[in-house]
């Protein structure tokens, strides 16, 4: 979003029926409200900057042009705002469409002139409002099927913009198709067969890599280098659990994507099989797709596709869940957040809700969670017993998956798909791990357990079925298994048994029924011991700063061992029933009686794998009761937990953690692979005598297999010496709260925007925003903030990389996921060293880091090297970038600065000598004794 200085009055000619002369412009007012001020314009073409409480009035009184109205509403501090959103009415006319949600991204979008100030911006709304309702007459609408039918759907939900679409959308000569009888659906196909076992000749990968890489491009020997490594990882394995392994640092600029893509490539070509490519975010998948193109078409010759992206189950559209919104399961806004779904799910590519081809920014418009309510957030598909089974967006990509040369898919879908797959002879054989750095925090999630509240009140959800107040399509186990409890007199029994022992669980309330000292059943009674042995514990001062606390499960009181042990039994007597019920359901495919058909096997088969997840979950859970109160067991970590947010609370439990999530990775992942990588640009460490590849071996799992991995590190081909520059701030005191705003205000006003602010705790970051939000936004230069503004991280980042003159605040997210080459970021901040916090679970490990002979304050460093090297990692994206790294904390300990690439200038500065240097006026004497400075930190904050 551009915002700027100007707030004139402007006056625009206004032809006799209300439109402007050169382009159109309908005549509807339109309200624009930044942080710099707020400017309406009104129907006979004035506009003119206005006051909160006035705006306030008059989107009480009429319907205001706008666009993206939670973000106008937080601007305002008017949360009950509504009007016309544009992204709304971009969203219907063009359904699976991408454009950036704000003034600028609307005009890119339709080719309309750009706004070149804050109070130009409402005619731009205007223009675009005109130009969406003349493309709904268009001969050439592409998006034009089944636009009648949902916006008469719409007109029946009162949506506001469907009484202006009605004189603009004709109705269709013939009736249109419902959703989902237009949908395509998937067919049966044979067996993949195993693949070809081959070794790749360096010659032929440099050959696919200069095909893929082009002619005209220059040759970069570090690429081809990692190329053939990396084609290594491809030899036929020599004995079963002992895969080939690949630790594989790229520096940035390597062009470590084709450089691996091109023996993947020829691999998959000559052998017939296919190659995994995880990630750790949906960004690398976006950008994975794209580069995939250089060595696969689009279809193949049969129509199937060589290039698969897979994302987990709650990613997708669920297509019984969107009919159920559509018949009713939803009302008001979230009927209407449903209906343009329905619009995008028939345009849709794959019916990737997260991250696919659905603008980010949709769900936000409608504040609750629509989206997570049209996807399959609790594991409740009912697979072949589903009436949208064939044309399952889900199932789709597996299916396509399995004929697939590449898939794509993010670190923790490949663990679980390599734990539990449905179709072990799928499971991922051959896998690149790239921002191989999360594999340890990934096997760490997927891995760990975690009995808590919500979790136990799922579990009863999916056993039971629906509460009575609740609403939607959702069954309980008796009414998904009817046929196999009415033709199996002991799948009967079993079902009835699993069904009466889960009404222990929890169930809506329970939270409040803890506060309040009266837990109903066994596990909401374990519960509230847990929750009043973590308050009386809790020493991190979170309670007092509103936050979650814990505590580490060791010498327990005896009453919390009491309910753990009434707890243990009553997941135990729904356990029995369930393994019982999975092995009749067994029993009853493999004998199939006359009635069971294919698509009652699959559904089967499908409930066979629901249930296995649920016995795993259960056994998990029991697992860590029956150790409660026993002696500790070393390989893993036990806490108590009160989950928090601003004194709030959100959940209650108790988590087990491994201690090293490489055990079991390394059991599941690496044992059956024949060939792993992981490469990144941080994987192994900087030091002072070079790479230190102890970490990443440890981190890699093959500590745990016979595996003995390869290294191999190219190096960046960056010019940072003289494109990058690192400036320690000395004179902002720690807890200085307006000192920190006033530095980032001073910075951002002299590099003129293109700063990414990173934050090690959100509180920080909110005062911040808010001491120096206004300021900047008079000053021309818009700043956007995580946590803040009511938009997904994606849609924020899309803005700051589509306006040089923006700033963006964010947390860990933004450190890791943020990709924009270019003028839009020319400032990374760090607003302290990004200390490690800690928990109960970073205390132990630390005291195991130790015990192998390390030290306490090395692991934390490797911890802190890895989060400093990822944010530097933004700044510089591409050869012509240039920009500068600030830490803004005079506690940078000198040790630290190996973690920087070779030849990168690192100075100590005061605030007023980092803005000279940021504003390309460098002060060389300033700069004298940088040397001393850092010898002198080096004994300094090492905590």
């Amino acid at each position: 979003m551009f915002t700027f200085r100007s707030a004139h009055p402007t006056t625009v000619k206004v032809s006799e029926h209300g439109h402007c002369d050169d382009p159109a412009a309908i005549d509807i007012p339109a309200l624009h409200a930044t942080h710099a001020g707020i400017w309406l314009r009104s129907p006979d073409g004035r506009t003119s900057g206005i006051a909160k409480g006035e705006a306030i009035n008059h989107a009480a009184d009429t319907p205001l042009l706008l666009v993206n109205a939670p973000l106008v509403a937080t601007r305002l501090g008017y949360p009950d705002l509504s009007g016309l959103d544009l992204l709304e009415l971009f969203a219907f006319v063009h359904p699976a469409r991408f454009c950036v949600p704000t003034p600028k991204g609307l005009a890119d979008a339709l080719d309309l002139p750009v706004p070149e100030s804050d109070d130009e911006a409402p005619l731009l709304l205007q223009r675009a409002a005109a130009k969406l309702f003349a493309t709904c007459e268009a001969t050439h609408w592409p998006e034009r099927e089944g636009a009648w039918s949902a916006l008469q759907s719409l007109a029946r939900l009162r949506w506001p913009w469907a009484q202006f679409l009605n004189r603009h959308v004709a109705k269709p000569q013939r009736a249109e198709k419902w959703l989902f009888s237009k949908l395509s659906e998937w067919e049966e196909s044979a067996e993949r067969p195993q693949p070809r076992q081959l070794s790749l000749s360096e010659n032929a990968i440099s050959e696919q890599l200069a095909q893929l890489t082009g002619a005209s491009a220059e040759r970069r020997e570090g690429q081809r280098d990692f190329a053939i490594d990396a084609g290594k990882m491809f030899d036929p394995r020599i004995a079963k659990g002992v895969p080939h392994l690949l630790l594989a640092q790229a520096g940035t600029g390597t062009g470590k994507t084709l450089g691996y893509l091109a023996p993947a490539s020829h691999w998959a070509g000559e052998s017939g099989g296919t190659v995994w490519v995880s990630t750790f975010t949906k960004n690398l998948q976006r950008q994975l797709r794209q580069e995939s193109r250089r060595a696969w078409p689009e279809r193949r010759a049969d129509g199937s596709r060589p290039v698969v992206v897979r994302k987990g189950r709650e990613n997708y559209l669920c297509l019984l869940n969107l009919e159920d919104a559509l018949q009713g399961g939803f009302a008001g806004r979230p009927a209407i957040l449903a209906q343009l779904v329905a619009r995008w799910a028939a345009y849709t590519s794959d019916g990737d809700m997260i991250g696919g081809d659905l603008p980010g920014w949709l769900g936000t418009l409608f504040r609750k969670r629509g989206i997570a309510s049209l996807t399959d957030q609790r594991g409740e598909c009912v697979y072949a017993g589903c009436p949208h089974y064939r044309k399952c967006f889900i199932e789709k990509s597996v299916r396509a998956a399995a004929r697939a040369d590449l898939v794509i898919a993010n670190h923790a879908l490949v663990m679980i798909n390599a734990a539990r797959s449905r179709d072990p002879a799928n499971a991922p054989k051959r896998i690149i791990f790239d921002e191989g750095h999360h594999v340890f925090d990934a096997a760490d999630g997927t891995f760990a357990a975690a009995l808590t509240g919500r979790e136990t009140v799922e579990l009863k959800r999916w056993l039971l079925g629906p509460e009575r107040k609740n609403k939607g399509r959702r069954r309980g186990l008796a009414a998904r298994l009817s046929d196999v409890s009415s033709y199996d007199e002991a799948g009967g029994e079993a079902i009835e048994a699993a069904i009466e022992a889960a009404r222990a669980l929890p169930e809506s309330g329970w939270i409040e029924r803890l506060a309040e000292h009266l837990p109903d059943g066994p596990i909401e009674a374990l519960l509230a011991a847990v929750r009043d042995t973590t308050y009386a514990r809790d020493e991190s001062g979170g309670q007092e700063a509103g936050y979650g606390i814990e505590t580490e499960a060791a010498q327990l009181p005896g009453e919390l061992i009491e309910q753990a042990g009434h707890a243990l039994g009553a997941l135990s007597a729904i356990r029995l029933p369930l393994v019982k019920l999975a092995g009749r359901i067994e029993a009853i495919a493999e004998a199939a009686p006359d009635w069971l058909d294919a698509q009652g096997r699959a559904r089967l088969e499908g409930a066979r794998h629901s249930l296995a997840w649920r016995i795993d979950l259960l056994a998990a859970w029991i697992a860590l009761l029956d150790r409660l109160g026993g002696p500790v067991d070393e390989k893993f970590v036990d806490w108590l937990f009160v989950d928090r947010n601003d004194a709030r609370e959100f959940d209650v439990g108790i988590h087990r953690c491994w201690l090293d999530p490489m055990e079991p990775f390394a059991r599941t992942v690496l044992d059956q692979a024949h060939g792993v990588m992981l490469t990144s640009a941080t994987l192994a460490e900087r030091g002072e005598d070079g790479f230190d590849w102890q970490s990443a071996i440890e981190r890699s799992g093959a500590a745990h297999t016979e595996a003995r991995p390869l290294l191999t590190h190219a190096e960046s081909p960056f010019d940072y010496a003289n494109r990058a520059e690192v400036l320690i701030v000395t004179d902002i005191k720690r807890g200085d709260l307006a000192g920190l705003a006033g530095a980032y205000a001073r910075i951002i006003e002299t590099t003129g925007g293109g700063v990414l602010g990173l934050f090690t705790a959100i509180r920080r970051l909110r005062a911040v925003h808010g001491r120096i939000a206004d300021r900047l936004a008079r000053a021309g230069l818009p700043l956007f903030a995580q946590h803040i503004d009511p938009i997904d991280t994606g849609t924020l980042t899309d803005i700051f990389r589509d306006d040089p003159a923006a700033s963006l605040l964010g947390t860990d997210a933004l450190r890791d996921g943020v990709d924009v080459p270019g003028n839009s970021l020319r400032c990374v901040v760090m607003e302290q060293v990004p200390w490690p916090r800690p928990t109960i679970l970073h205390r132990a490990r630390r005291a195991a880091a130790a015990d192998r002979g390390g030290s306490g304050q090395a692991y934390d460093d490797r911890i802190i090297r890895a989060r400093l090297a990822q944010a530097f990692g933004r700044l510089i994206r591409s050869k012509d970038d240039r920009g500068h790294f600030v830490v803004l904390s005079p506690a940078f300990p000198s040790r630290l600065k190996s973690v920087f690439p070779a030849g990168t200038p690192i100075h100590r500065v005061t605030l007023d000598e980092a803005l000279a240097r940021l504003a390309g006026e460098p002060d060389r004497d300033a700069m004298d004794g940088d040397d001393d400075f850092l010898s002198a930190l080096s004994g300094a904050n090492t905590a």
